[in-house]
């Protein structure tokens, strides 16, 4: 969906639901950064008194850029100011429906143990029942070992939903998030865990907003 970021949901652009959550939840040292190379995202983070503080450069704007390595630029960028973070608030613009009680459990949940507080949805595919890998025979084995005859009797598993990661900076500096080991989740329902990527999550987008906004 090209331009989606700035496409009206409810009469907001995309992006604006998150950066206004951003700071309606921002505590004193903390800051916004908008991290984008499209004019139209900064042309409308400006008109809504929003500054962004840097264009990002279009190697890292790309389909096949990654987060780390945009989490990374950001970073440095401030560095290069003095300004030094010890967590980073990732939240994806297409995951616009978050409340404040999912906010407040992610920073409940983050301790000097773990690397990264992630949100979740409970996966409706598990594994253990429904999910398989072709063998080097081609034929279709089970993604996780069990004797599970009822999808209700198998072990709970979850998907993160693109809403909010909560990022310990020391632990980025050290590894890529998927090889992070010490990961704890914040579990969201269904409904506010749509992450638009197509037109039809869009549609569905736009139905919730209008049942439960």
């Amino acid at each position: 969906m090209p331009g989606k970021n700035t496409r009206e949901l409810g009469g907001k652009p995309l992006f604006m639901h998150t950066a206004d959550f951003v700071l309606e939840n921002m505590r004193k040292n903390d800051e916004l950064c908008i991290s984008t190379n499209d004019e139209d995202v900064i042309a409308i983070a400006e008109a809504n008194n929003i500054s962004v503080p840097f264009r990002r450069p279009d190697h890292l704007a790309g389909d096949q850029s990654g987060t780390y390595e945009v989490l990374i630029h950001a970073l440095d960028y401030y560095k290069s100011l003095g300004r030094h973070f010890d967590a980073v608030m990732l939240l994806q613009p297409t995951s616009p429906f978050r409340i404040k009680s999912d906010h407040r459990n992610v920073l409940d949940e983050f301790d000097k143990e773990c690397d990264m507080v992630v949100t979740v949805r409970e996966s409706k595919d598990n594994p253990y029942f429904m999910l398989f890998e072709e063998n080097t025979s081609g034929f279709l084995e089970k993604s996780k070992k069990g004797d599970f005859e009822r999808r209700q009797d198998c072990p709970p598993v979850y998907a993160y939903n693109g809403s909010m990661y909560l990022i310990r900076v020391s632990s980025l500096e050290k590894s890529k998030i998927y090889q992070f080991n010490k990961i704890k989740k914040v579990v969201m329902p269904e409904s506010r865990s749509i992450d638009i990527d197509t037109m039809a999550d869009w549609i569905l987008a736009e139905y919730t907003l209008n049942i439960n906004y």
